[in-house]
């Protein structure tokens, strides 16, 4: 008999709520939730293939833990004896920081992904942290940091009400949207123009978002910086900045104008490839239009000047007042925010407060550069033990990081790893123990991260589609016993980890001033805490304590995980609001539009001025029904576009003699990979493209469908040297590479 169960999709950031069809305790099919309050029916392919990705025959059932050299099968309880035993003498040896923490894309899309890895961090004590972050987004938020005080402060498009959107180095009809929540980007965009609206996307690649385009200018990759700094100087220039309701709330505006003076259109012009007209032309329209947003993403971030980039994208921004505006860009509030504490100085943020052991890279927000991973691992200097054991949490960073064959070799030298994940996979086969979540259909879902992303301020909470299969652990639970088991607590009872950060969070909340909670005994919030399980208690309190809670009764009628739960479809919580000078938490509680750390690195980008590239460049690129290295063992999800071809300019394909669909031999610092040649006029000639997350052909991993068709791993052609160095981001995108026709 089947039924209908509701669950918001974990597949990629638009978080679109789906209805699936269930039978008995198997997820047949979905379909959109057409009564979800934020994406109204909208659905991908790769929602629509929720059903086969649940149910993947190469899921891992059963933890492995490795016995004379194999991994086999064990009981759970065997599996986190051997975690135990692994970890804590290399603690005990070595110290906190000789173990490794590595945490993959997958854990922002899970609850307990959001909920304990802080927690294992801070039991652990251990400075050695590595994320995807540093390969995507850390610019990002390096420049929010700095720019507003909080690097999770990240300003998003208001893609439903604006009037201008500039959009550079991002492609959201294929990725759906990056540090912008959106389900239906693409049908936002076809609104923005429908209602008359203006879209600009600059990009090396005609993408699908740039065929969409008013206007597409294919900029030589890594030069964007550049760009948006010549339209900096150009509003300086002409007179065009209006600050309006922001002026109160900026400081460094006298600074910057100085700062951009060598910036002009004629300056950057040749080494963007991009005629300085349109450079005014493009600064004078945003400038013009009655609201107006620049967005720019992964394309811009994983370049050399990418803190750059990404501070001048909100600098442009608030130049043109359109920073904190209705149709600009603006702070979303999630239900789940802490209280929002009055507006004023904060403690600011600071970059560079430890660094990593071999190559002294700086740390960025408590991170280490995942592109030095390997190093650590396998490199002895005088400054501290390597790291010697390796947490890996839904993270594939053999596929995901520069040099994945150097790391291959370092994660086997390895004296203990744990890798939580569902497959055996390229980085997973190393492990000495394996835990395996159950499928998402068997778990909770609420988005913590990418509700304060969102356009749109809204709520949704799904409990488990289907029951937990037999011998099956909930991820709570796994990521529970791991923390215990890391931190020498092993055994005891896992619902101790929910019960410790309740009681921490609600010890803090009382002595708070702002908070609904200020000067009440802990004892009496904490009994009134609903839930079937510590994480839903967790959900509860933070609901609670939010912007929208109920405050422990301090606000009659807000937020409740009961309220929430009576809402399946979620709760709308209105559009994206003004909200300065709340989240800033800078040292001057302003807007800082001229930071000490990006001023310091302006010389840099004065120097790439007289940059060109001798050859050709590499880019990557995004398929809709993929998402990194995650789904490539689903039938329904390869094939067609979605393949590992390069993409080369047919004027390149003459002067090099590649033939469509013959191999070429590509060839970078780091190593070379031979793939399928794609010719094609979408991409600009000097720049070929590969899609990230590829190279399923090592042996030892349960990957099926993925082996029969294998592609290539794009970052083996990197050795991960080249980073961003205010962020430790890698470099992934305008890197060198010579071709060649394969013999």
């Amino acid at each position: 008999m089947s039924r209908t169960a509701l669950r918001i999709c974990p597949l990629c950031e638009a978080t679109c709520g789906l209805t699936l069809t269930v039978e008995g305790t198997r997820v047949t099919g979905a379909r959109g939730d057409r009564e979800d309050v934020f994406s109204k029916g909208f659905i991908c392919p790769k929602g629509a293939s929720f059903a086969a990705v649940d149910s993947d025959p190469d899921r891992l059932r059963t933890p492995l833990v490795r016995r004379d050299g194999e991994l086999r099968e064990a009981t759970w309880e065997e599996a986190f004896d051997a975690v135990a035993a692994g970890l804590r003498p290399v603690v005990e040896s070595h110290g906190p920081h000789s173990v490794g923490v590595v945490l993959g894309n997958p854990n922002v899309h899970t609850v307990a992904g959001a909920l304990y890895p802080q927690v294992l961090l801070a039991g652990l004590g251990t400075r050695s942290l590595f994320t995807a972050s540093t390969v995507d987004q850390m610019p990002k938020h390096v420049s929010s940091g700095l720019l507003f005080g909080d690097a999770n402060a990240i300003p998003v498009p208001d893609l439903d009400h604006t009037d201008h959107l500039l959009l550079i180095g991002a492609n959201p009809l294929e990725s759906n949207g990056s540090l912008c929540t959106a389900p239906d980007f693409p049908g936002k965009l076809k609104a923005l123009k429908a209602r008359g609206g203006h879209l600009t996307v600059v990009d090396p690649r005609r993408t699908r978002t740039a065929k969409l385009a008013d206007r597409h200018l294919a900029i030589r990759p890594g030069t964007d910086a550049l760009l948006l700094a010549a339209m900096a100087h150009t509003l300086f220039t002409e007179d065009l900045v209006d600050l309006a309701h922001l002026a109160p709330h900026v400081r460094g505006l006298d600074e910057l104008r100085a700062a951009m003076g060598d910036f002009t259109p004629e300056a950057v012009a040749e080494a963007c490839d991009i005629d300085a007209p349109v450079i005014r032309a493009l600064a004078r329209e945003l400038a013009a239009a009655p609201t107006a947003a620049v967005y720019a993403r992964i394309g811009s971030c994983t370049v050399p000047h990418g803190t750059l980039a990404s501070w001048l994208v909100d600098v442009l921004n608030v130049l043109t007042g359109n920073l904190d505006r209705p149709g600009g860009a603006l702070f979303p509030q999630a239900a789940t925010d802490r209280t929002p504490r009055p507006a004023g100085p904060g403690r600011g943020f600071a970059l560079g407060r430890w660094h990593s052991r071999v190559r002294q890279l700086p740390e960025a927000k408590g991170e280490l550069p995942l592109s030095a991973l390997a190093e650590e691992i396998d490199t002895a200097t005088d400054g501290g033990a390597p790291v010697r054991a390796l947490i890996a949490v839904a993270a594939n960073p053999v596929l995901s990081a520069p040099d994945g064959d150097r790391l291959d070799k370092a994660l086997d030298s390895l004296d203990f790893m744990v890798s939580v994940d569902p497959y055996l996979n390229e980085t997973s086969r190393h492990a000495h123990v394996v835990l395996p979540p159950p499928p998402p259909s068997q778990s909770p879902h609420h988005d913590f991260a990418f509700n304060t992303l969102a356009v749109r301020n809204q709520v949704r909470y799904t409990r488990p589609a289907v029951p937990l299969e037999p011998g099956r652990m909930a991820e709570s639970e796994i990521l529970a016993r791991l923390i215990l088991a890391a931190t020498g607590m092993h055994g005891a009872d896992p619902a101790t980890v929910d019960t410790m950060v309740i009681d921490q969070t609600l010890g803090k909340a009382v002595r708070e001033r702002h908070s609904p909670v200020y000067g009440r005994d802990p004892r009496e919030p904490a009994a009134q805490l609903t839930g079937e399980s510590g994480p839903e208690r967790r959900l509860d309190l933070m609901l609670r304590l939010g912007p929208y809670g109920d405050g422990f009764g301090a606000r009659p009628g807000g937020l409740t995980l009961a309220r929430l739960l009576a809402h399946p479809h979620g709760i709308d919580l209105g559009p994206l609001r003004p909200r300065l000078p709340q989240p800033l938490k800078t040292v001057s509680g302003r807007i800082e539009l001229l930071p000490e750390p990006l001023a310091g690195d302006l010389p840099r980008l004065r120097a790439a001025l007289r940059e060109r590239p001798a050859g050709l460049v590499l880019v990557g690129r995004r398929h809709l029904r993929s998402n990194n290295s995650w789904m490539h063992n689903v039938p329904a999800l390869t094939g067609g576009s979605n393949r590992c071809t390069l993409h080369i300019h047919p004027e390149d394909a003459v002067r090099l003699g590649v033939r469509d669909g013959a191999d070429v031999r590509v060839k970078g610092a780091g190593g070379e990979v031979v793939a399928p040649a794609e010719v094609t006029d979408a991409v600009r000639p000097g720049v070929v493209s590969l899609p990230h997350g590829w190279g399923h052909d090592r042996p030892g991993t349960r990957l099926g469908h993925a082996g029969t068709a294998p592609g290539v791993n794009v970052n083996q052609l990197l050795d991960g040297t080249l980073l961003d160095p205010l962020s430790g981001n890698a470099v992934l995108n305008g890197v060198p590479v010579q071709l060649a026709a394969s013999l």
